[in-house]
């Protein structure tokens, strides 16, 4: 296992790096000039100060040698300073990534709890009005747009019930260890997040579970006499779970990424939406920490979707 883990860390390398470079060269082709928007309606700002600045940041340096010196940087750690806040980019970023793992365990927690038991039980009740009822859900929850969907949920619970506060991460005043308020603000825009996962889960499990109770050794169980939570929670859910552990490959970089939507809409102070922000005003060194920190996340996800193969299966084995 170890072995199988360095090697496809060690391959990993190559993934990242082309990464890098196609976003680097993104972010520095794309019009306008940091350095003039930062410095746009300051006085007494001569061109002599922008071509200086732009010096001090490296900026008027060739690309090639601008991602030389980026990348040999972030081999040492560091991805340089924030042109807005003249901040080292990372910690910038890494003061806000709880804020999102928060909001992305949340939703990946309510994908699972209820779109897997939505899944089976559809797949029992085959052709009745719960099996309708749940694969309509499936495709509302595909079909309506996440930014809708949030606006939605505030109009109803925030603004016409005043039931759940519809931004930040806790009430201005409250403890930092206030569970509770805590609760109360992650509740709708895990939810908003999860929608799409729900409905995916559900119907995805729904037919992989079909095909597992139609086949022998699952008729088997039921001659043997076996109860129908034994057959169904031992012989068939562990087996039609196997298929979903390759939809589980990058959910996390998924959720963290998907994130800068609901992150805007619910204002939650999380990764996505800095990264927005420093998209807007040109912030080169927060975009390319932003972008390499999702990169990993994926990476590291699909390398836990691996191992969960061999944790789920039995006969697959990691070399």
């Amino acid at each position: 296992m170890r072995t199988y883990i360095i090697r496809r860390l060690i391959y990993a390398i190559p993934t990242l790096l082309g990464i890098s470079v196609i976003v680097f060269l993104i972010t520095r082709l794309s019009p306008g000039d940091p350095v003039r928007l930062y410095t746009f309606g300051a006085l007494n700002i001569t061109e002599e100060d922008i071509q200086a600045l732009r010096e001090h940041y490296g900026l008027n340096k060739p690309l090639y040698e601008q991602y030389g010196s980026w990348l040999w940087q972030v081999l040492q750690g560091d991805f340089g300073k924030s042109l807005q806040y003249n901040r080292p980019a990372l910690p910038l970023l890494l003061e806000r990534l709880p804020a999102t793992l928060q909001l992305a365990v949340a939703a990946l927690t309510l994908q699972l709890a209820i779109g897997v038991p939505l899944g089976v039980i559809a797949a029992l009740k085959r052709g009745t009005w719960i099996d309708n009822v749940v694969r309509f859900f499936g495709v509302i929850g595909h079909a309506v747009p996440t930014f809708w969907f949030g606006l939605l949920m505030i109009i109803v619970f925030s603004v016409t019930f005043r039931l759940m506060p519809s931004q930040g991460v806790l009430t201005v005043g409250h403890d930092v260890w206030d569970i509770p308020d805590r609760i109360k603000h992650i509740i709708m825009p895990a939810f908003v997040l999860a929608l799409a996962g729900i409905a995916n889960y559900s119907r995805y499990l729904r037919t992989e579970t079909l095909d597992v109770i139609s086949q022998d050794y699952v008729r088997t169980a039921h001659a043997k006499g076996l109860s129908e939570r034994t057959v169904v929670f031992v012989h068939a859910l562990r087996n039609a779970l196997i298929p979903m552990v390759t939809a589980l490959g990058g959910i996390l970089a998924a959720l963290v990424s998907g994130a800068l939507v609901v992150e805007q809409v619910f204002t939650w102070p999380g990764v996505g939406q800095f990264t927005y922000a420093a998209a807007r005003s040109k912030d080169y060194p927060v975009i390319m920490a932003g972008v390499m920190v999702a990169s990993t996340l994926l990476v590291a996800s699909y390398l836990l979707r691996d191992i969960m193969y061999a944790v789920v299966d039995p006969r697959i084995k990691v070399k």
